[in-house]
């Protein structure tokens, strides 16, 4: 069983506007062709001075010629002759050097460049050396010379140059640099945050009831969740252990590789939240601390701790790209969608984050990961696609009243108007349908929608000051209020505008 929530999508509503903030410090990139795909040219080296009238000239010695001393130079070092490789470039050809006369020595003959010509050194190296014995390496050394130096970058220059320098001395130069007695990061970094939260993250395995038992069909998945309190309360997805809610098994594994057997101490399918207990709970527990999800601002930090598919303690980064984007999410078994005023972020969510906390640059959760958009079927969650950066959280601020409910009474509580809305019509509002559910009344006698003087056909435009497209977007919005809210809202009858004030009831339990 995938643990990434999927169903069908929503139209977005219109986003809380824009407000500026930080955006993550990212790494600067090599400029393109950098490293060992440069083509660093060699000068060429200085012409000798033609050699003494002599009876008979003398033999030609290559190595004496192209030695400091025989030049002049001091044996300092110099920049290596030999060009670096460029795979599909050349380096320029040596120039021959002039001599009057045609004394000697002669011109060292040209070396062919790497891609062109036939015959000759191997590609980008100097006039080699006529040593006995030594073999010209084949394609496959020269393949395996160009991925160290591609894995290597500098190092591999480095590791040239002494040997280039050093191969006619008989001294050695030996490079040390002093290490940092300790690397220490600054408090906010990625890297202090993840290090402070990944403690407190766990990854769940919850398998349903016969899903041990061999040839059996019993469901399992793999999601993840954080500690809520010290007593051993676990805070995730509701769809991440529903299939093991009735007579399953759920474990808790720490980022220390301890793992827990848990129970489910409460789950709300409309919110899709759920509370675990640690049974045995460890002693010192260090539950992460909840931010305010009303005061994020598109633009800000944020950083996603997960297992995704099952790699667990992952940490993404990336920013609240959009808050307060309707999602209907379901979890693709039980038919009910969830429904969320959600927190939009790019950071990489992918199945098996589920249930992770999403935090902000202080390490504060701000949100419950829950939904991806698929690529696939262009629907919310459970399918086995990858991120394509856009991710859904739930609001830490819905999720932390609904685990309250959940701890105390073990049920979740909704608030509600009393009106049967049609989930199918988008575009224009939240029509109350001619008919409810199973028959009912499609507005409760004396509910919220009924006192307020809303009828069968009405379409509802907007909710406390919010647009309303659909019906799920109504949903969304109305669960992020609490029963007893009074709410202003506006709906359409016969062409006309209407505003009217109503009071929020309530309904206990998933129904």
């Amino acid at each position: 069983m995938s643990t990434e929530n999927e169903g069908n999508a929503v139209p977005a509503a219109p986003s809380v506007p824009p407000v500026p903030g930080a955006a993550p410090e990212g790494s600067t990139s090599p400029a393109p062709g950098a490293g060992s795909h440069d083509a660093t040219a060699g000068g060429a080296a200085d012409a000798p001075a033609p050699a003494a009238p002599a009876p008979a000239p003398p033999a030609y010695d290559p190595a004496a010629a192209a030695s400091p001393e025989a030049r002049g130079h001091s044996p300092r070092p110099e920049p290596p002759t030999a060009p670096i490789p460029v795979l599909g470039g050349e380096a320029p050809p040596s120039a021959p050097a002039q001599h009057a006369g045609g004394g000697w020595p002669p011109p060292p003959p040209t070396v062919p460049s790497y891609g062109g010509g036939s015959g000759g050194p191997a590609w980008g190296a100097p006039l080699p050396e006529q040593r006995p014995g030594r073999k010209r390496a084949g394609g496959l050394a020269a393949a395996a010379l160009a991925a160290a130096l591609v894995a290597g970058g500098v190092g591999g220059g480095v590791g040239y140059w002494a040997a280039e320098r050093n191969d006619n001395s008989s001294s050695s130069t030996t490079v040390s640099a002093a290490s940092p007695r300790d690397l220490k990061r600054d408090p906010g970094t990625v890297a202090a945050v993840a290090a402070n939260a990944l403690p407190s993250v766990v990854t769940i395995e919850a398998k349903s009831s016969g899903a041990d038992i061999e040839g059996s069909e019993g469901e399992g998945g793999t999601g993840t969740g954080f500690v809520y309190d010290k007593e051993g309360h676990i805070l995730t997805n509701n769809h991440v252990v529903a299939s093991a809610a009735e007579g399953g098994t759920v474990s808790a594994i720490f980022s220390n590789g301890k793992k827990y057997d848990a129970e489910v101490v409460g789950r709300a399918q409309g919110y899709d939240v759920a509370v675990l207990k640690l049974k045995n709970a460890p002693a010192g527990l260090d539950p992460l601390a909840l931010g305010d999800s009303e005061k994020v601002a598109v633009g800000d930090s944020t950083i996603a701790i997960g297992a995704p598919f099952g790699l667990s303690n992952t940490v993404t980064t990336g920013i609240i790209s959009a808050k307060n984007r309707p999602v209907a999410s379901g979890d693709g078994a039980s038919g009910k969608n969830s429904y969320m005023s959600a927190l939009q972020t790019d950071a990489s969510i992918n199945p098996g984050n589920s249930g992770g906390p999403l935090l902000d640059s202080r390490g504060a959760v701000i949100g419950i990961n829950s939904a991806i958009q698929s690529a696939g079927n262009g629907g919310f969650g459970q399918t086995q696609a990858g991120s394509i950066g856009l991710g859904f959280a739930i609001p830490v601020n819905q999720a932390k009243t609904v685990a309250e409910q959940l701890i105390k009474t073990g049920q979740p509580v909704y608030p509600v108007i009393g009106a049967t809305v049609d989930m199918s019509e988008q575009g224009s509002g939240a029509r109350i349908t001619e008919e409810g559910a199973g028959g009912s009344p499609p507005v409760t006698p004396n509910g919220p929608a009924a006192k307020a003087g809303l009828k069968p056909g009405d379409v509802i435009t907007r909710f406390n000051g919010k647009p309303i497209d659909s019906g799920p977007t109504l949903i969304s919005e109305i669960w992020t209020h609490k029963p007893g809210d009074k709410i202003a809202m506006t709906f359409e009858r016969d062409g006309k505008s209407q505003n009217v004030e109503l009071v929020l009831g309530e309904r206990k339990g998933d129904s």
